[in-house]
């Protein structure tokens, strides 16, 4: 069966929501966006890499497939998820036409993510996609988190697990960058 990987930018205090950029993600008026610019280092591009190495497969929320698909398509110079298949969980989206190679998942969406897991090919990539993530995760169908945790408290925003889920979990790689940035990668317990 293949795996779940979740990849997100994460603060100490658990905030995903736009680590990219101020425009990002201002949902509930959140205005920290763009929190990981400063702690860039290149160890960040490797560990996209490994995790990307082992993987064919792009799992996402329409925000964050929307975000994407706006910076990948059409099919710019060193486009990381070139020849990835793509799937969009939404309710809203008519079309995954947006972004090539995407497929659209507009119901049954638990279902229809445990088949794409048992499919035969490599690991399945997540990252971003916050109401998704929790749904992954309530269901337990994340197997593994691959986490760039950075040395901020923000205090505000959307949160990688949802309240009053328990989950263990093993560390199975740590590493410290310079710039204060810890990338951890856990395993259920």
């Amino acid at each position: 069966m293949r795996k779940i990987i979740v990849h997100e930018f994460i603060t100490l205090d658990g905030v995903i929501q736009a680590p990219g950029g101020p425009e990002e993600d201002t949902d509930g008026g959140f205005t920290r966006g763009g929190w990981t610019l400063p702690y860039w280092h290149d160890e960040i591009g490797a560990h996209f890499g490994q995790i990307f190495a082992d993987a064919d497969t792009l799992l996402l929320g329409r925000k964050t497939w929307q975000t994407h698909a706006e910076a990948f398509e059409p099919n710019p110079e060193g486009d990381p998820f070139s020849g990835f298949k793509k799937y969009v969980v939404s309710s809203t989206l008519k079309s995954a036409d947006g972004w090539r190679d995407s497929t659209l998942i507009s119901r049954d969406v638990i279902n229809e993510i445990r088949k794409l897991k048992s499919q035969p090919g490599k690991n399945i990539v997540m990252d971003g996609s916050s109401v998704l993530v929790h749904d992954l995760i309530e269901n337990d169908l994340v197997d593994e988190f691959s986490l760039h945790v950075y040395p901020l408290v923000l205090g505000i925003g959307k949160r990688l697990f949802p309240a009053g889920k328990h989950v263990n979990l093993k560390l199975i790689e740590s590493s410290a960058l310079p710039t204060g940035v810890v990338y951890q990668r856990y395993q259920l317990a």
